[in-house]
């Protein structure tokens, strides 16, 4: 889960970060009096959007009058801002940041996160922050300074001190980098977030360390006793698919393709869609119901799945291991007759009461078309969906003519 940079902010301050001044506003009257609550003459209004590279698309104004202010909130606020993270469909801003504008000497990096491979959560910095950070892994990877620390011991001074160095900070700003490297440290740690990105941490011209922006993601599995990081959740910034699926305690991933996925099991449905891939197709979304899954749950699969208008044709592949392929049969022919599906609809059973799961769909007089291996399964939902587009593209040229 995802927060805004605001939120963000308001975590780190209680761990003894240092941020600019700065407040929140939903129109651009509310803009202009958070400028009047802040000191100085130079104010910056922050699109807050779930997505980096916000400067590059036009979502932070660097404003010199309380007019400006509120022209820039306009400007932003109800704005679909697209960036290399949010994809082509971007992201609605629906609020604004309104921050001090602060002395920049220089810009740097920071961040910590879950690195699963070492089972430590990794600190990552660079003495050259700022937004061509991706850039910078690329072209120069050297500048980028990673030190592991060890989860049950946690993060010791000796590594703070040498990020700090790597940093390139003075010695008079040891005790301050310090404080602020450890303080990121236990936010993360403290909240189950899985990732914490400082970019940039500045240096202002009075050689204070300030965090500029910053962006927080937390662990889905752990929101369950982090009840306050849930209640930040932004559901306008995800994906509505996702987060209908979510409500549904269901794990679903839009993709962009046209063939609908229903299956049981993370590592089931990864397969599957290679295996719809391999066969010449593309796969619509990632879903798994789960291990248990009901009947109802089926049901409220095939609802999210169809909900894309872009789906052509649908499959369902199901090994039963502690669920039964009678009781997703007769969810899926639930589910067919409450939805009044408009598309071919392809179903693969293996495990648990198989054959009478595949008796409940032979007798239940609906088109399914039922396949008994996963390669099978995958060839005739692909030759399935080309039958739609083809249908689709007669009728199209009979109405043009």
């Amino acid at each position: 889960m995802d927060i805004h940079e605001y939120q963000a902010k308001e975590i780190l301050t209680k761990y003894g970060v240092k941020i600019a001044e700065g407040g929140l506003a939903y129109s651009p009257e509310e803009s202009v009096q958070r400028a009047r609550e802040i000191d100085g003459n130079i104010w910056v209004v922050k699109a807050q959007i779930h997505s980096g590279a916000r400067g590059k698309a036009g979502g932070i104004k660097v404003c010199n009058t309380h007019s400006e202010v509120k022209a820039a909130a306009e400007e932003l606020l109800g704005k679909n801002l697209v960036t290399h993270q949010t994809g082509p469909a971007g992201k609605v801003c629906s609020r604004v940041y309104i921050e001090a504008g602060i002395d920049i000497v220089r810009e740097l990096y920071l961040c910590f996160l879950i690195d699963r491979s070492s089972e430590c959560i990794v600190m990552i910095g660079s003495a050259q922050g700022g937004m061509e950070i991706e850039e910078l892994a690329e072209t120069n990877p050297d500048a980028i300074k990673k030190i592991y620390v060890e989860p049950a011991v946690g993060l010791q001074d000796f590594q703070a001190r040498e990020m700090a160095f790597a940093l390139g900070l003075e010695a008079t700003q040891l005790s301050h980098a310090i404080k602020t490297i450890k303080g990121c440290y236990r936010a993360l740690r403290d909240h189950d977030a899985n990732m914490l990105e400082i970019n940039p941490l500045i240096i202002t011209g009075s050689g204070e360390l300030i965090i500029l922006d910053s962006k927080m993601s937390f662990d889905d599995n752990a929101l369950f006793r982090r009840h306050e990081i849930a209640e930040l959740r932004d559901k306008t910034q995800g994906d509505p698919r996702e987060v209908a699926a979510g409500d549904h305690g269901l794990s679903y991933v839009g993709l962009t393709g046209d063939i609908g996925c229903v299956i049981n099991g993370a590592g089931l449905a990864m397969a599957t869609m290679d295996m719809i891939k391999l066969a010449g197709g593309e796969p619509a979304n990632f879903l798994d119901v789960g291990g248990g899954a009901s009947a109802e749950r089926t049901e409220k699969a095939f609802r999210l799945v169809l909900a894309d208008e872009g789906v052509k044709a649908m499959l369902v592949n199901i090994f039963a291991g502690i669920n039964r392929c009678d009781w997703i049969a007769e969810g899926v022919v639930h589910a067919v007759k409450n939805i009044g599906m408009k598309v071919p609809l392809v179903v693969r059973l293996s495990g648990t009461n198989v054959e009478e799961g595949r008796r409940i769909i032979a007798e239940s007089g609906l088109p399914i078309i039922t396949a008994g291996t996963l390669a099978e399964a995958a060839d005739k939902v692909v030759h399935a969906r080309n039958e739609v587009i083809a249908e689709e593209r007669r009728r199209e040229s009979i109405w043009q003519s």
